[in-house]
């Protein structure tokens, strides 16, 4: 009996769904003439105007180091429509970018099936060709984004987890500012609450964002040893780290060390800063710019940045959290045009120090932390700090971070489970347990 093949409706409406791998392979895949030379214009993709402002200045330099003549025509969305828009062109057979930034955690879409082999060149092979590249290049920064060995994006940033706090309200209240285990100041935390009124530790508890919710938690998971995710994309997260980090926090919020706020950027924390109820928290090294100085520019010259305190049982003194991995779409005329121009922009000493001068984020190759420009810069909304040479000495211990297709599955149960142990409606062991029986349930795992 004869059937007709599936229209393209279908493949398309498959792409957006779990169908999106045998959308793919339905569709095919070829090759095209590849620019060698030349006048090219690179279609890029971007969340944010951020880079596309670093990806514009680069160009000359990328102009004297290729064979190419660049120019851009830049595209801007959310992160999740930008990875939408992707799988939807490319089912489509048209329209695809040359190059993409991939927010981590929009990422994982790529993980299924064989998405990313199908659509994103494997950059590997082009970082094997710079000699000493690929060993300078941090592999705690390259594990979001690969699959099986390989490279399909390469990510912006080595985004510390750092804890900040008001030195001037550290001095006056006789508090000290160097802390050596969590457990320690979460005594003090304690104490600062009963005498001050403030915390000193933060979560979101923002019910419509589970990234958030997520996010308060997984920072201090990964600092003590913990993860959701191995290599091979199994859960891991029902763990003894794991529970001891949740017990920690739940404690915290019972004392005061810890205040719960909806969300990190909005009203309710810019309130609590302004008023002194938060007085520190742990977060990433672009909240700086991205959450104090957004909303609290009038506090420049009061806050200071230092190593997280250690937990008694383990761990190292950082985590990571976030990142944007910029990737090549494979098999079409601009694609070696594309990968040259990420490599002498993205992945150049040069490019690497502009980028942190420019938009604050961290190298991801080794090398540029001996950076002496670098090391000699100072902070002046952290009171002159030296904090480039802080994350020097934190490097060591930044964890990698392995990412699921499964993830945005595990981020929604974990969120509601997580709120349940903050409320004390579960304890955190039946919290993480739950959370593992709902995700493997949803899962298929």
């Amino acid at each position: 009996m004869f059937t007709a093949p599936p229209s393209r409706r279908t493949l398309l409406r498959g792409a957006l769904g779990l169908g999106t791998a045998a959308a793919l392979t339905a569709c095919g895949g070829g090759s095209t003439t590849a620019r060698t030379s030349g006048d090219v214009t690179l279609s890029l993709w971007t969340h944010d105007p951020g880079y596309e402002a670093f990806f514009r200045k680069g160009i000359p330099e990328a102009d004297r180091l290729t064979d190419f003549r660049y120019h851009l025509d830049v595209t801007r969305a959310g992160p999740a429509d930008l990875v939408t828009k992707l799988l939807a062109q490319a089912v489509a057979g048209r329209g695809t970018p040359d190059t993409i930034g991939f927010e981590i955690g929009s990422f994982p879409r790529m993980l299924r099936g064989d998405i990313a082999p199908r659509l994103l060149r494997d950059l590997t092979p082009d970082l094997a060709a710079v000699p000493g590249l690929k060993d300078d290049l941090l592999p705690a920064r390259l594990a979001p984004f690969g699959k099986d060995g390989k490279v399909y994006a390469l990510d912006s940033d080595t985004p510390m987890v750092v804890y900040y706090y008001r030195d001037d309200l550290f001095t006056r209240w006789k508090l000290p500012k160097s802390t050596e285990t969590w457990e320690e100041f979460a005594e003090l935390g304690t104490r600062v609450h009963q005498d001050h009124g403030a915390s000193l530790c933060v979560v979101s508890t923002a019910g419509s964002d589970a990234g958030q919710i997520v996010q308060s938690f997984q920072m201090l998971l990964y600092q003590r040893g913990g993860a959701f995710f191995d290599a091979e994309q199994n859960l891991v997260l029902d763990s003894p780290e794991a529970e001891e980090t949740l017990r920690f926090l739940c404690d915290g919020l019972r004392t005061g060390f810890v205040i719960d706020i909806s969300d990190y950027y909005g009203a309710a924390m810019q309130a609590a800063l302004k008023s002194g109820k938060v007085v520190g928290l742990p977060m990433a090294i672009w909240y700086k710019n991205y959450g104090l100085i957004a909303n609290v520019p009038e506090q420049k010259g009061r806050w200071r940045v230092r190593a997280l305190p250690r937990f008694t049982k383990g761990g190292g003194v950082t985590a990571a959290l976030g990142g944007t991995g910029f990737g090549v779409v494979k098999d079409k005329a601009n694609t070696v045009a594309a990968t040259d121009f990420l490599l002498k922009t993205w992945l150049t000493h040069d490019g690497q120090v502009r980028r942190f001068t420019e938009t604050g984020y961290l190298p991801t190759r080794r090398s540029v932390y001996a950076d002496p420009g670098l090391n000699a810069t100072t902070d002046d909304f952290c009171g002159g700090q030296h904090l480039f040479r802080l994350y020097r000495s934190l490097l060591p211990d930044v964890p990698a971070f392995h990412q699921s297709p499964d993830q945005s599955i595990l981020f929604d149960v974990l969120a509601g489970n997580l709120l349940r142990a903050y409320r004390g409606d579960a304890t955190p062991r039946q919290a993480l347990k739950q959370t593992a029986a709902d995700y493997r349930d949803q899962a298929g795992r």
